[in-house]
């Protein structure tokens, strides 16, 4: 009977997996790479994607097993057991995320906040104070022409009216984010103790504390490390993953035949109903341990920025998948035979003679499989503070060929003390489990929730698809989440208090960020009142562009209106600045700026809207000044050319279409050479350039720029508002706390606009002011 209830489980799931019906769900995906790039990505991968899910078996029976649940003679527990393993990671790991969620990247990008994006580019429903007509202009970067289906529109409006809803979605992805962030924190713990603490089954006299020593060594070491870069870190550690895979499968076979050759019968899904009938209450509760048999599923998610989705499908399907599947059934099969050694099973079960290298093998592997959650980790903040919910922090990119390969030291060091500090705190391997367990769970579960939102407002999957998928996966998510509740008290409270703090942490930001923004739309100059004091503005011209930061796309900035109240100069030219973060990973060059005229051509002043994604790095891979004024005399160009055709007859536009052209060609010159060795030193250089190609008569092109030009030839200056945000006398307690003490402690201790806009210090004047919010 057992072995035609297990053929049966192997034929529906052979059916499951090839069947043409089961990619209903997913768009199609046109990108074509060369196989070669795809296997050298799904190679890296195992190195930072796979380390933390491959290193499970380290510790998943032995925590499972920590609590009242007995093995009894029959070996139903451990049969249980392994089957409960064995469906979850099928069901979650291979089904939901391989094959479903993986597929709703973000332009390449994963993670809750990646579909949190992608949902907001279709649908209104972000909060966050980047808002413009310029940046909503983003259909180039749409997965699809979504059709508006009765269903998506219903629930697109109802999204987009509610506030309440909008800021309810906020909270519910940045708890996800926030728990993990936290698995970033309990991932090198958990595995680093587990692996070390092996050694004990050789050398029982060795205390715990040297245990927990050498654990925090080898932390630190690794923590240390990852200033070289993904890529590097990558290749360094995927051969010891494929080691470590291809050794404790080797070992799974060499138990399943040695001990218990009938053990795949677990794999049938009558040992799951047996196991919590007899086991009740303890049995349920138990499969809080068993969930950690995936984690770091996750991070295929989260870390997808740094590889590719076919890559990431390759490398599990290929070598992660069958390799822990024999990895479980032979420790389970060892496990049927050896009750006592229910704690130290891992370890217990690997033959006498290859100990010691597969420890050593071990341990390295729990130091990679550190690497995913910290990958992941990265790619979730940076995503957060472009979008303006995690304070401004330093992002270095490792990689020139990967471009979501990056390095946050901060966040890096800020892990590692987090780290160190669980290691020594709990010293328990079970107690950190349990922690892990309960993030994870809630993890799977919110990502369950946005992809069927994502399903509907983007995908344009029917209501019974969608329910489909959101009450198979998430009542098998639920199940595992309310088990792991129920190990708050032995450890899972670390879970909810870290998770606690990065909450209070991002969502303090964000709301101090949007009060700050309307405080600006409310405070704005009018443009009438500035055209009102004529051409020199009421005030002395001197040479030189300013550049005025601010985060208005429309208006004056209330600190320009400041400044010029207390010091009545100003530059020949004024350009205000309005960096945006849109929805969106990455930003074509082509669409970077959006340029416009603030009045009559004789002010001198214009608008440059200038859109970042959340993964780009603002002004990193060019000379941004250069690149701005080249864009003004574009538009400047582009504005006379327009204007002449509608007023010269054609042979005068013929000659005006070529005259812009050289103006284009001078600016694109001057943008190229300035910089390197041979520069053009001097206006008289762009004089000469203007003379030898353009008319004498048409100079009055020529004037606005080279206006432009000469106030380039004097210096730029950068002009930010150093505000200071105050909540209201009036103001709620909650307010009071999150604007007064943890927006401004926040504000004052990490880095400044200027630092992340790379503004030169000697160029820099800052305008204090007090936002009452």
């Amino acid at each position: 009977m057992h072995s035609a209830t297990s053929l049966s489980t192997q034929t529906l799931l052979l059916l499951l997996l090839t069947t043409p019906t089961f990619h209903f769900l997913l768009p199609s995906d046109s990108k074509k790479v060369s196989y070669t790039s795809v296997l050298t990505l799904a190679y890296q991968s195992l190195g930072v994607v796979y380390g933390d899910l491959s290193t499970s078996p380290l510790y998943v029976y032995k925590t499972t097993f920590s609590g009242k649940l007995s093995l009894h003679e029959d070996d139903d527990e451990v049969y249980g057991v392994l089957s409960f393993i064995f469906w979850i990671f099928t069901i979650i790991a291979l089904i939901k995320y391989a094959f479903i969620v993986l597929s709703a990247d973000d332009n390449g990008e994963g993670g809750a906040f990646a579909l949190y994006s992608l949902l907001t580019r279709h649908a209104k429903l972000g909060i966050l104070p980047n808002e413009h007509e310029t940046c909503n202009d983003l259909t180039s970067y749409s997965i699809d022409g979504s059709r508006n289906t009765s269903k998506r529109t219903i629930l697109k409006s109802f999204s987009e009216n509610c506030l309440k809803f909008r800021i309810g979605l906020l909270i519910f992805v940045l708890l996800g984010t926030c728990m993990t962030v936290g698995a970033g924190v309990f991932t090198p713990a958990i595995s680093v103790l587990s692996a070390v603490s092996g050694v004990q089954v050789k050398l029982e006299t060795l205390h715990e504390n040297y245990v927990v020593i050498i654990s925090c060594i080898i932390l630190v070491g690794l923590f240390y490390i990852q200033h070289h870069g993904t890529s590097k870190v990558a290749f360094l550690f995927a051969p010891i993953v494929l080691a470590w895979l291809l050794s404790i499968s080797s070992i799974g076979v060499y138990n399943i035949i040695k001990w218990n050759p009938h053990i795949y019968r677990a794999l049938s899904p009558h040992y799951m109903y047996k196991f919590l009938k007899e086991t009740g209450h303890e049995g349920w509760v138990s499969l809080g341990g068993v969930v950690l048999a995936i984690t770091g599923v996750e991070a295929m998610f989260a870390a997808l920025g740094h590889f590719s989705t076919l890559s990431i499908k390759i490398a599990f399907t290929a070598v992660v998948y069958p390799c822990l599947m024999l990895a479980y059934l032979g420790e389970a099969a060892y496990l049927s035979k050896h009750h006592e050694d229910i704690q130290r099973s891992f370890y217990k079960a690997i033959p006498e003679p290859v100990f010691w290298p597969v420890f050593v093998v071990a341990t390295l592997a729990a130091v990679v499989g550190s690497q995913a959650a910290i990958s992941a980790t990265f790619s979730i903040i940076s995503q957060c503070s472009a979008l303006h919910c995690f304070p401004r922090v330093k992002i270095v990119h490792t990689s020139s060929k990967i471009y979501g390969q990056i390095y946050i030291p901060e966040v890096n060091w800020i892990l590692m003390c987090l780290c160190l500090a669980v290691t020594i705190g709990l010293r328990d391997t079970n107690k950190i489990g349990h922690a892990y367990g309960l993030a994870v769970t809630i993890v799977m579960f919110v990502t369950t929730i946005l992809m069927a939102m994502v399903m509907i407002i983007v995908w344009n999957k029917t209501l019974t698809a969608t329910a489909a998928f959101l009450i198979f996966f998430g009542s098998v998510e639920l199940l595992y989440m309310t088990a792991a509740f129920c190990k708050v008290l032995e450890g899972g409270w670390m879970s909810l208090l870290l998770s606690f703090v990065f909450m209070v942490i991002m969502f303090s930001w964000n709301y101090g960020t949007l009060k700050k923004h309307q405080f600006d739309v409310d405070n704005k100059v009018s443009v009438d009142r500035i055209l009102s004091l004529g051409p020199s503005l009421g005030m002395v011209r001197v040479p030189g562009i300013s550049l005025v930061y601010t985060n208005l796309t429309t208006g004056i900035p209330a600190i320009f209106g400041h400044f010029v109240t207390n010091l009545p100069a100003f530059h020949q030219v004024l350009i205000f600045v309005c960096v945006k973060s849109v929805q969106v990973p990455r930003i074509s060059e082509k669409d970077r700026f959006s340029i416009s005229r603030v009045g009559p051509k004789e002010f001198g002043m214009y608008r440059c809207i200038l859109m970042y994604g959340y993964k780009d790095l603002p002004h990193e891979n060019y000379e941004f000044e250069n690149m701005l004024v080249a864009e003004v005399i574009k538009f400047v160009e582009n504005e006379e050319e327009t204007l002449e055709k509608t007023t010269t007859v054609q042979s005068a536009e013929g000659i005006e279409n070529s005259n812009s052209e050289v103006f284009i060609d001078i600016a694109n010159r001057y943008t190229c050479l300035n910089g390197e060795e041979n520069t053009m030193r001097s206006i008289k250089d762009i004089q000469v350039m203007l003379s030898e190609n353009s008319p004498p008569e048409n100079s009055s092109l020529k004037d606005e720029t080279m206006h432009i030009l000469r106030a380039r030839e004097s210096g730029m200056a950068y002009i930010l508002g150093h505000s200071f945000a105050k909540s209201k006398k009036s103001s709620s307690i909650v307010k009071k706390f999150a604007v007064d003490i943890v927006y401004n402690f926040l504000s004052k201790n990490c880095r400044g606009p200027d630092v992340v806009l790379n503004v030169p210090h000697t160029s820099l004047l800052e305008v204090g002011m007090v936002y009452f919010v």
